[in-house]
């Protein structure tokens, strides 16, 4: 089993799956950890992991914040 917690204030179409799935890459060797900021920076999906499936991948909670601009 592999557990991979994210947490932000918002995620892109499919972001998580990608993050997933470039970890799991790392994780086999296929991709550095050192690239990773790289990969980022690029902004090359290609460069990238692949996009795992959906299956296994769940939801565990959301939470929302009050902004203090609002107030």
């Amino acid at each position: 089993m592999i557990k991979i917690r994210l947490t932000g204030n918002g995620f892109l179409y499919n972001m998580v799956r990608i993050i997933s799935g470039t970890l799991v890459e790392v994780g086999l060797h296929k991709i550095a950890p050192t690239d990773i900021p790289n990969i980022i920076e690029q902004k090359d999906r290609t460069k990238a992991g692949k996009t795992l499936p959906a299956h296994g991948l769940y939801l565990v909670s959301v939470e929302y914040n009050e902004d203090e601009s609002t107030k």
